[in-house]
């Protein structure tokens, strides 16, 4: 009985280490267990198992406007990414070792990295999907007819050693990155659940008909938000949002819900959440010119845009002028 609370604390302790060296250390992949990772790819988290899921889950900030083209991620997001990846090992090793949920299989998971950005996510669901067709391809060619394979530059009767395909996807959080992701899962018939993606547009199954998620849509969060406005007889207030299908569709049915309830939107505006600083004081300089009257504003932002917001309040002293009411 010791011996086994010696090791599950000694795994406890190793784990984080693990983490770091797979998503932050810049040369190793985490399969349970450090190895060297080809030049130039991205880092993975792995587990085996017999039924392997698939993961998007934003462990890096998105890259910044100067370095989009690169798809250079920012920093190490430590609360809402590592914690995500520590919570899928967590839940997957309380599942297999009950006797009573899946008898005789086992869950693995790949995570990949989305960084919070489509282009870095579409690139992630692309390796995805690759093993899916390797699998295939190779299913459709056991017809008994001998096949060569090359191998790293040499000839080979058998063929190379392929991960097995996943049978779902996890994530991406953001509802303009999911909305691209499905757009491609969907090709090959692979599911998709967002644990974060709010948008109005992914509940329309003729479109997306392989997404699920496990939050309440962006039409909730703005009946939310106007019947707190209405509680306390704000009447004229502005209104942000960030750049993209979330902030968009969620303040589109915001405004429609207040004109319905004759709210007056002084100014309405629009940022991308990775904006430099200086697009956050030009935001912040615009909507002090409806002071100060319009000292409420309604943000339909993600968490990055807030913050952006409440550093050019800081930066322009101008912290205390605003009411921001968001989800």
């Amino acid at each position: 009985m010791w011996n086994m609370i010696y090791l599950n604390a000694i795994r406890f302790l190793y784990f984080p280490i693990l983490l770091y060296d797979a998503f932050v250390s810049p040369s190793n992949i985490f399969e349970r267990s450090v190895v060297p990772k080809a030049a130039g790819s991205r880092s993975v988290a792995r587990m085996d198992g017999d039924v392997i899921i698939g993961a998007l889950f934003s462990v890096h900030h998105q890259p910044s406007t100067e370095q989009v083209a690169e798809r250079k991620c920012g920093e190490v997001r430590e609360q809402y990414g590592i914690q995500r990846v520590e919570a899928m090992f967590h839940t997957l090793d309380r599942i297999n070792s009950d006797p009573n949920l899946l008898p005789n299989i086992t869950l693995g998971c790949e995570i990949r990295d989305s960084c919070w950005h489509s282009s870095v996510a579409l690139e992630q669901s692309i390796e995805f999907i690759r093993d899916s067709l390797i699998s295939i391809r190779d299913d459709d060619n056991k017809d008994g007819t001998s096949r060569q394979w090359c191998i790293d530059g040499t000839p080979a009767s058998q063929p190379p050693t392929t991960k097995k395909p996943i049978a779902g996807v996890i994530g991406p959080g953001s509802s303009s990155v999911a909305i691209q992701v499905q757009n491609l899962l969907q090709l090959f018939n692979i599911p998709q659940i967002a644990y974060s993606a709010t948008s109005i547009d992914l509940s329309d199954k003729t479109l997306f008909k392989y997404f699920l998620r496990v939050v309440p849509s962006d039409t909730l969060q703005a009946r939310a938000i106007l019947d707190i406005v209405k509680r306390y007889n704000w009447t004229y207030v502005s209104a942000v949002h960030t750049e993209g299908n979330y902030g968009e569709s969620g303040m589109e049915a915001f405004k429609e819900l207040a004109s319905q309830e004759g709210l007056c939107i002084a100014h309405s505006d629009k940022i991308y959440s990775n904006a430099g600083e200086k697009h956050f004081d030009r935001l912040l300089r615009k909507l002090r010119e409806r002071l100060p009257k319009a000292r409420v504003v309604v943000c339909f932002c993600e968490g990055m845009t807030v913050r952006g917001l409440l550093m050019a309040m800081r930066r322009l002293g101008v912290a205390g002028e605003f009411l921001l009411i968001g989800r």
